[in-house]
């Protein structure tokens, strides 16, 4: 929360943690709630008016949150929930702020509605204290990031690995993207928006290391070309993903490898092909969070957090993939593809010869 604050330049008092609560003391409520709202572990978060636990300044600060809030014509409740000893119920505080409010502002014509208010007044009683808010900003929730381990993401700039890396990030794990560079069989428009993606997550992610590892993997799609099956290429093209995101794992003292990939989304993504794939990885568990989503659901996600827009701008697609991939490749096969080639060395090429680029 203070790294937000701070790269947001919102300036504070101070912050008060209580039992369920987070007090954000600061001139520009509205400011920081909307931005503290997109910190992972929040639930939500509340623009609010302070005073005492007072009965009459309860009722007279509530009477001024509603005459700045509620219009015309509309219909309210209020809200109370208490926490420690008073000399009155949390109904009697709704009551009596309720028919305050219908006195002091009768020009306005409201009406109370406690089932489906238009506004709502909630007030919070906290043994000396109360709090007064008509607004919550839904927050992402989720974990604290960096409460749990470290994890390396395929960052392809598509929709489903950034997806994939923000439900990581919400579990609390710092990512650290790998984007596999295609050239010459993509161009630097797809580069471009896979960093572009990155960046936008990292703004989530503040505080935390901003770097990418891109790398060359053009070299090694050439080769499978020429000298193995073609309808193998995506198969033996992914399994090589794996192996270097799992020499970057080690590298980052990371926890685990995650990607993107859903049932049957492509045609390297089926149940067989997803089992051959796990063989190329041998020290690292792979993460698929988004295993079981269909793409209208993925896509709606990705408008959420904001990276649907990048994902889907126009980039030249893989032109190295086969007409008719393997739909059910056969490790036996695979493994035979593979053996025609130095798969150890030209891993450890591929990651010796990855570039740190910082967004």
């Amino acid at each position: 929360m203070k790294n937000a604050l701070e790269y947001h330049n919102i300036s504070y008092e101070k912050i008060v943690l209580k039992r369920g609560r987070i007090y954000v003391k600061t001139r520009n409520a509205h400011e920081t709630a909307s931005n503290l709202a997109q910190v992972f572990g929040i639930s939500s978060a509340s623009p609010a008016i302070g005073t005492t636990s007072d009965m009459n300044l309860i009722v007279e600060t509530a009477i001024k949150l509603a005459d700045a809030t509620v219009e015309k014509e509309s219909s309210f409740a209020v809200r109370c929930h208490r926490v420690g000893e008073h000399p009155y119920s949390s109904m009697d505080i709704c009551k009596e702020v309720g028919k305050q409010i219908l006195t002091s502002l009768k020009d306005r014509n409201l009406r109370v509605d406690l089932g489906n208010p238009q506004f709502t007044i909630n007030i919070e009683v906290r043994d000396k204290e109360s709090y007064m808010f008509s607004e919550t900003k839904h927050g992402v929730g989720g974990f604290p990031l960096g409460s749990q381990s470290k994890v390396v993401c395929l960052l392809s700039g598509g929709i489903d690995s950034a997806v994939a890396c923000w439900f990581t990030m919400k579990r609390g794990c710092p990512v650290v993207p790998i984007y596999f560079d295609n050239s010459p069989f993509i161009d630097e428009t797809t580069a471009t928006k896979a960093l572009d993606v990155a960046k936008k997550l990292f703004e989530l992610s503040i505080g935390f290391p901003r770097k990418v590892y891109v790398v060359p993997h053009g070299k090694n799609l050439e080769t499978f070309i020429k000298e193995s099956p073609r309808k193998l290429t995506c198969i033996l093209c992914k399994r090589m993903m794996y192996r270097a995101a799992e020499n970057i794992a080690e590298i980052e003292k990371a926890e685990g490898i995650v990607t993107g990939e859903a049932i049957g989304e492509q045609a390297s993504q089926t149940l067989i092909n997803l089992r051959v794939l796990n063989d190329a990885v041998e020290k690292y568990p792979v993460h698929r969070p988004l295993l079981g989503f269909d793409k209208t659901e993925t896509e709606a996600l990705a408008r959420k957090i904001g990276t649907f827009e990048i994902s889907t701008r126009k980039a030249k697609g893989c032109t190295a993939a086969p007409a008719k991939p393997s739909t059910r490749a056969k490790l036996e096969n695979v493994k035979k593809a593979e053996e025609k080639f130095d798969i150890q060395r030209m891993v450890e090429k591929s990651v010796r010869a990855a570039k740190i680029v910082t967004v």
